[in-house]
């Protein structure tokens, strides 16, 4: 267990609903404590791969997640104290509204976090053609749950000077906390949004210009200086205790069977691109952490396929680059073939649909790996949009039977065709949609694809699993 040699100060960003501008606030006071020299450590609350993007690139570290749905309280808790070892301060961007969560209970909310964490909150309240209304919603906040510590707000969408000195008074009487800036409108050009939520910074031309942008916005309309100060000094007033981690990854062990396997490293292959973009660091930390080496592959720019003895690939948009992949036959035939010579191949949303026979967008079908006899198209609304629970159900190569896992799962993508047995699928889905008729994780020999992303410290004998099989694949198989 990797030892933490301080507590850092943070602050959870939250809002009173989804679109309420907290994303571009987080960006901005993120890259601008950076720009003042301190160390910022980024955090998303949630299954978001996109906004985790975003805040990596403008902090300049890795992004890590925090969801109690996927993973134990004290798992969050201590990744939470990880990954921010060393730092100055972090930032924890909360999801949906601040008190939102999947049950009455507020289960999984941003204000579960911030209270699990010990962390006080900014709000950002979207002002848009209210004024007053504005110190009655905040004030609620503040009665809902008194053991949340709502240190500031932040004004987004003012539309002036006298708009923000109404709002600002009536907040300054009634509720008695400070207002640190009034953000006015901007225009949406800076951060284009795709489905429900920005753009991948990956695909976004202008990813600097964007979050130079979020930044200038932030210095100009936020008292960066006063908000630093009052999260460490209210910090400072909290005993945060650092748990211990309770999910251990032996180097190189299957955590389920405790069998040591070749002493060897193996090599994984991440599909690392534009189209494939969505991983958590913790997934990839994971299979470091079994002593796996990692190499990244780019099915848009490469033909041939690296000496690996297993590949993951993760969730993405291949829909937007479909042309690109498509045309990219040598790759597709390599990984295909690699999969018949029993290569593991572990796949997740984007990465499924890459293993499947083709994609059909408007009028035009794109083939893809063929490996999974699945034929794709893309809708205009979300086919599958949240929390998953599976249940193992039948004998494949990563998993148990009996085992539950939770994860999560947002695609547009739609199962147009599909040649299956009901023992090729894995999953039972006790909670989400799944590929079909609530099935998921289809698989063909050491080749395994799933609607459901999971977390690797909520999931911990996925890596394991994966390190087992490339383990034995590397044994039976020379390239």
């Amino acid at each position: 267990m990797q030892k933490v040699s301080k507590n850092v100060p943070g602050v959870v960003i939250a809002g009173l609903r989804g679109g309420s501008g907290k994303t571009i606030i987080s960006l901005g006071i993120a890259g601008a404590w950076k720009e003042k020299g301190y160390k910022v450590s980024p955090f998303k609350k949630g299954p978001d791969y996109i906004d985790a993007g975003w805040l990596s690139t403008a902090a300049g570290r890795p992004c890590y997640n925090l969801d109690t749905f996927l993973c134990t309280p004290s798992v969050v808790q201590h990744s939470y104290y990880k990954n921010s070892d060393n730092c100055d301060i972090a930032v924890i961007e909360g999801n949906r509204g601040l008190y939102d969560g999947i049950d009455i209970d507020g289960s999984t909310s941003t204000s579960e976090l911030a209270k699990l964490l010990n962390l006080p909150v900014l709000l950002v309240l979207d002002c848009s053609k209210s004024t007053r209304t504005m110190a009655a919603l905040l004030m609620g906040c503040m009665q809902f749950d008194p053991e949340i510590n709502i240190c500031g707000v932040i004004l987004n969408r003012v539309a002036g000077k006298r708009h923000e000195g109404k709002v600002r008074a009536n907040i300054e009487r009634f509720c008695k906390i400070p207002v640190f800036g009034a953000v006015p409108k901007l225009k949406a050009k800076d951060f284009p949004e795709r489905h429900m939520g920005l753009v991948p910074s990956d695909e976004h031309g202008f990813s600097n210009q964007a979050i130079q942008a979020a930044v200038k916005v932030a210095k100009a309309n936020i008292d960066l200086d006063e908000l630093y100060q009052a999260v460490t000094v209210k910090y400072q007033n909290h005993d945060s205790k650092v748990p211990p981690l309770k999910v251990h990854f032996s180097p190189q062990m299957h955590l389920s069977e405790g069998k040591q396997i070749d002493s060897d490293p193996v090599t994984i292959g991440i599909i690392r691109d534009s189209a494939f973009q969505f991983y958590y660091p913790d997934n990839i930390d994971a299979l470091r952490e079994q002593g796996a080496n990692i190499v990244f592959i780019s099915p848009l720019n490469e033909t041939a396929i690296p000496k690996v003895h297993a590949i993951y690939m993760g969730g993405g948009f291949p829909e937007t680059h479909a042309p690109q992949l498509a045309q990219n036959m040598a790759f597709r035939e390599n990984l295909k073939k690699l999969s018949q010579q029993g290569l593991p191949i572990y796949a997740e949303c984007g990465g499924l649909i890459f293993l499947g026979q083709s994609i059909r967008l408007s009028d035009r079908e794109y083939p893809m790996s063929g490996i999974l006899p699945i034929k794709f198209g893309l809708s205009i609304r979300p086919q599958g949009h949240g929390y998953t629970q599976v249940n193992v159900v039948n004998e494949n190569p990563f998993f148990k039977t009996g085992e539950i896992l939770k994860g999560h799962e947002f695609r547009y993508s739609s199962v147009l065709d599909i040649d299956y047995k009901d023992t090729e699928m894995a999953f039972k889905m006790e909670r989400g949609k799944g590929i079909l008729d609530k099935k998921d994780g289809f698989f063909k020999r050491n080749t395994f694809g799933t609607y459901t992303h999971i977390h690797a410290l909520g999931s911990p004998s996925w890596a394991p699993a994966l390190i087992k099989k490339a383990g034995e694949f590397k044994a039976a198989f020379v390239r």
